[in-house]
This record gives C-alpha cells, structure tokens and sequence, in this order.
C-alpha cells in the first residue's frame, strides 16, 4: 500500500487498535516526506495534550514511538498509536502491498491514513477498490495548513479520524474532515481556502462529530461475503479523464482515445450530454468503444446524476458509452483502474461492473437481535435487517449478535450474520470477540467458519494463553486444546511457570495420555495427523 500511495502524494497511516477496561493495543503510524527533521511529527504530538497522554505514558514506560491518546469518557478505552517516520531514502518498493496487508492488517483494529488533500480524493477512492473483503475501519484525512502551524485544521481532523477509528467498526475506506465521515469514494476537494475542503455530493456524511458523534448505519456499508481481505495490487493504468468543452475537436478526442488507453471517464455536460450534432466526435468515440475501450458518462457538475432524458445524452448511448450514474469523477477513474485490471472477467462483465421512530428502533434493535441469535432465530433475524436495522449492534456489554451466536454455536446463523455484513473483530466491554467467544464454549465449526472468514487471535488474545493451554492440559481437556489449536494457537507457548501444555502432561497420571499423544504431535506434525483428515477432530 506504501507504494502505491506514494504515488498521490506523502502520507501517513496510522494503525491501531482499540482499548476497553485498559485492554490495549499498537497503533502504526508511517509517515514519510511531510518535514526535513527526523521524528519531528513524533515530538510534536507529544507536546500536544489532546493526541497524547504524557503522564499515562511515564506511567507504562513504553518506548519513545508510542503515544496515547487520553481516556475516551463514558467508554473506559485507550487508544494507542506507534509512529514511524520514513526517510526518502527509505524504498517502499521493498515492502509490496500484499506483504503489508499480512504484517499488519491482522496485528490492529483499525486504520488512519494521513494524505496531503491535493489528490486525497483519488486516493481514497482507489483505496475503496484495492482493499478487498475489507472488515475493518479505514479513515484517511489530512489538513489545509499543516499540523505545525500555531493556527491549523490538522489536529482536530487526526483526532477526530482516530477517534473513528479506534471506537467503531465501518468497515469500509472512509475520509474524515472537519467533522463529517465521508464515505471514500464519495467525495472531491471543493475548497481550496477552507478548512471544509471536501464534500460528499450525492450522499450524506456516514457520521457527523458535533456535540454527539451521530453515525447514519443505514448508510454504513457492510460486507456480503465471508472471503477474507486481500488487496488487490494490480491496477490498470491505461486510463484517464477527458473533459468535453464547447469546440473540443475530433483529430484531440481520436488522439486521447489511441492505444494503450483502454477506459476512459468522459465528462460531460448537465445529465450527461454532449452535442448529438457533431457526427465527427460520435464517429470517433463510437469506433473506441467498438475497440472494446470502456467510456463511463459521468457528469462535470458537483452534483447531480447521469440520464438519457434528453437526446444529447441518449446519444452517447447509442454508441456504446455507459452511463455513470452519479460516481465523481475520481470514483469513477478508480473503478475503471480496478475492473479493467480483473483478469478473470469478460470485457462485457468488466462493461456491466461500472454500470424519533428511528430513534425507538435504535434502541429497541440491539437487544433483540441479541436475543434472536440466542435462540438461533434467523428469521427474526431477517425481519430486524428488511426494517433497516444493523445487525453489528451492540448491546450495553458491547456484545454483537454475531458474539452471541458464536457462544451458542448456531452455525447457521453465525453464516446468515457475516453474510449481512456482520464484523468478526468487533470486541465487547470485556475485549472478547466472537472468536475467543467460540473457544470458550469449544464450538468448533464454528471456529473453523470465523477463521476461514478473517477472524485471527490478536496479540492481546494470545497474551495468557501459555498458562490456559497449561490449565487445559492438567485437566486433561483435549477439547479445549484443540478449540484452541483450531483456533490458531501455538500449542507450545509456556505459562506463568515457565512449562509448556506437553510438559504439564508428562507429570501427570496416566488418564492424561491422550492429551499427551496429542500435544507431541502437534509438535511436528499437521492438523490432520493430529485431529484426524482435514484437520478436523476426531469423534
């Protein structure tokens, strides 16, 4: 991801995780090109009280990189973020964005990319498409006058995005500034000498930070898949951005359109128009889409949407160019980068793909969603999701319906859950997640389903896990070894004593042998020749 963004302009990312009942985690944040002095953003947030806890960090003695944001009220949690400032003569090359998406990704909760505003726009929406499958918050945001400056914007947008992120679960890639969330791929750069630099045409903010965070979740996307995330690496880049213009000739149109181009986002007037009486420009855009280039019709007012009411614009349809609803034009150049790179699809399938009551339902949803994955209830369930309720909700201990049908071990409906875009790394009051919910009560379909869907132990989840697997093997439960085995536990960690779980078996009687055989095997060996084929454990 480094190295794509390098391409737009210098940026941060923050990555963190979030904290409830002092439960803590790292926050990275890379940072490259933005000052001349090595650790000078670390320095001056330090200095700044708002983005940093000094006295909390005195407290923990932790490292010079790590900063603390001061105690969320009313929610007990800490936010932690780590930064690393990159030289120039640092190569990103060196680190490709699959390596970072499996560093990283799994290690923290959420994401801050912090983006010159220049080109933010292209970014977030390129970052939109690359970031496939994604579970998790991704917010990108930036300043007007730099964070350094006595009178500037940025230290509110990077608290505000922070805040965000390390409290809520939106997966998608989102832009923060001057107190709206944006959806990614929704906004352009309107201002150029105001702090409310961006606007979200043709959607409402995802969340506005007034004097209550107020977050739209029916707007909130949620994923309908449980593949895991991946990022998609490979954009096409034989695209760009013609603008018409009254008097634009045929001989420039046919020189933009010449290989290697092979989509194009043409802006055009109104709902789409352009002149139905210049035969020549139709001549040449018609003979580009017959090249099986891809046109997409957006239009080059702010808001607004594409249409074939007037003649102009159904002209452009006739010959081949694809209406482009009301995508910005940024949005748009990045799904035509991103479909045109998909090996897999067919031109014509790469064609199709860019083609107070409330406030009763609000709190009335949560604990019945809770108490209909209790129950298994999956038609309840349905009901609650067509009235246009969230199914990531949270009851008053942070639980999900997706925590309360792992504990229960509804597999089907922990399915029907993730499939309505329920998150596997929300975590409750207590930091427990659906998948630590799962090897609690050794539901191990289920954590089989959680794990195939993205769901990964932290490093706060493994922190005591030596002395329970311990624990597990003195009693002699091989059903909780393997739920945690399953679950992607090293069978070999220690615990407060310095034993591993296959020592504490070695001392222990004879009734205790089949956890031994088990625990030495898993030494060496696969799951399958532990548990049995598959790696599935045996009846």
């Amino acid at each position: 991801m480094s190295k794509y963004l390098r391409n737009f302009s210098p940026y941060c990312v923050f990555q963190f995780s979030l904290n409830r009942l002092l439960y803590l985690h790292r926050l990275l944040l890379i940072f490259s090109g933005l000052t001349p002095e090595a650790n000078k953003l670390v320095s001056s947030l330090k200095n700044m009280p708002q983005l940093h806890d000094e006295a909390y960090a005195q407290e923990k003695r932790l490292i010079f990189s790590i900063l603390f944001l001061p105690s969320v009220s009313k929610q007990n949690k800490r936010i932690i973020y780590t930064i690393l400032e990159l030289s120039p003569l640092l190569d990103s090359s060196n680190m490709t964005p699959e390596d970072w998406a499996k560093i990283h990704y799994e290690k923290f909760d959420g994401f801050v990319i912090l983006h010159g505003t220049d080109t933010m726009a292209y970014t977030a929406s390129a970052l939109s498409f690359m970031f496939e499958n994604l579970g998790k918050t991704v917010v990108m945001t930036g300043s007007q006058v730099p964070l350094y400056e006595l009178r500037n914007d940025g230290r509110a947008n990077l608290l505000g995005a922070l805040l965000f992120a390390g409290q809520f679960v939106i997966p998608e890639v989102c832009l923060y500034f001057y107190n709206k969330l944006y959806r990614g791929n929704r906004v352009t750069k309107v201002d150029a000498g105001s702090f409310n630099a961006f606007s979200s045409p043709n959607l409402p903010p995802l969340a506005n930070a007034e004097v209550d965070i107020k977050i739209n979740w029916d707007t909130v996307w949620r994923a309908n898949t449980k593949k895991r995330f991946r990022v998609h690496t490979n954009m096409n880049r034989n695209v760009g951005l013609l603008r018409i213009f009254p008097g634009i000739t045929a001989a420039a149109v046919k020189a933009f359109l010449q290989p290697p181009i092979e989509g194009i986002v043409l802006e055009t007037y109104g709902s789409g128009n352009a002149p139905n009486n210049r035969e020549d420009l139709l001549e040449e855009l018609k003979k580009a889409t017959e090249r099986k280039v891809v046109i997409l019709n957006c239009t080059q007012c702010l808001r607004g949407s594409v249409t074939t009411v007037y003649a102009t614009g159904q002209t452009l349809a006739d010959v081949g160019i694809i209406p482009g609803g009301d995508m910005t034009p940024e949005a748009a150049l990045a799904k035509l980068s991103y479909t045109l790179s998909k090996c897999e699809l067919t031109w014509e399938e790469k064609r199709q793909v860019n083609i107070a009551l409330e406030a009763i339902r609000d709190a009335l949803i949560p604990p019945l969603a809770c108490a209909a994955a209790k129950l298994g209830d999956i038609d309840a369930l349905r009901a609650i999701r067509e009235m246009g309720g969230n199914l990531s909700c949270e009851d008053y201990d942070g639980r999900t319906p997706l925590h309360i049908a792992a504990s229960e071990g509804h597999l089907p409906l922990v399915e029907y859950l993730l499939m309505s875009g329920a998150t596997v790394y929300a975590r409750d009051r207590y930091g427990s997640t659906p998948l630590t919910n799962a090897i609690q009560f050794r539901h191990l379909e289920v954590i089989n389903l959680l794990r195939e869907t993205g769901a990964h132990l932290s490093s706060h989840d493994l922190e005591n896990t030596g002395t329970i697997l311990c624990s597990l093997a003195a009693k002699g439960d091989v059903d909780g070894l393997y739920a945690w085995y399953q679950a992607g536990a090293d069978l070999q960690q220690t615990g407060y004593d310095g034993k591993n779980p296959l020592q504490v078996v070695s001392a222990r009687p004879a009734p205790l042998l089949r956890a031994g055989s088990c625990l030495r095997t898993a030494r060496t060996q696969p799951a399958a020749s532990v548990w049995g084929a598959g790696g599935h454990k045996p009846a």
